[in-house]
């Protein structure tokens, strides 16, 4: 970009040209004032001299294709091309048009039937109904909006905290009943 006299100054020896610095303000304003206004018809968003001639986006330039040197004329260069055109590329076939044959077998996995759920004794059983019945009770007189009586607060929540601790002290610590030997090593 060619600098206007005014701002070219002399050169000092060992470095670049001083410069008035720009006016900020008043570039801002031109890109303001120019932001909403459409371009003129038959004009490119760009210079005509940065259009680049078909020939050249293929890879071979005239240059390439007649062995001389190419032309320098920019109205010799052909327009842009349309950025409105859309071209639209039939497909074939997808991955939502594969169908699996009928009578192709992979062997279908089907699981064993899963060991029953062992027997729970009497004990587990009431820590259960108390810790589920017991915030139950509470919420069935609140939902009905009941007064709520001092038995049933102390049931509900005595129940709640009686059975979640006999359900917490009945917990087997491991899981295997071979845990007998902490210091066993590995079982193969």
């Amino acid at each position: 970009m060619a600098e206007p006299e005014e701002e070219r100054r002399q050169v000092p020896e060992g470095g670049e040209p001083e410069r008035t610095p720009l006016d900020e303000e008043s570039a801002w304003a031109e890109l303001v004032a120019a932001y909403e206004k459409d371009p003129e018809p038959g004009t490119g968003s760009w210079p005509a001299a940065e259009d680049v001639p078909a020939a050249d986006r293929d890879g071979k330039g005239e240059a390439d294709r007649e062995g001389g040197e190419g032309t320098a004329d920019p109205s010799a260069l052909p327009s842009a091309p349309d950025a409105t055109r859309i071209v639209i590329h039939p497909v074939l076939s997808g991955p939502r048009d594969y169908e699996l044959d009928e009578d192709e077998d992979e062997g279908h996995y089907e699981p064993p039937e899963p060991p029953p759920l062992p027997e729970a004794d009497v004990t587990t059983k009431f820590a259960w109904l108390a810790a589920v019945g017991g915030p139950l009770l509470i919420f069935g007189f609140v939902l009905f909006q009941e007064p709520m009586p001092w038995w049933a607060l102390t049931v509900g929540v005595g129940g709640f905290l009686g059975g979640f601790a006999t359900l917490v002290t009945r917990m087997r610590p491991g899981g295997d009943e071979d845990d007998d030997l902490p210091g066993g090593g590995a079982v193969v």
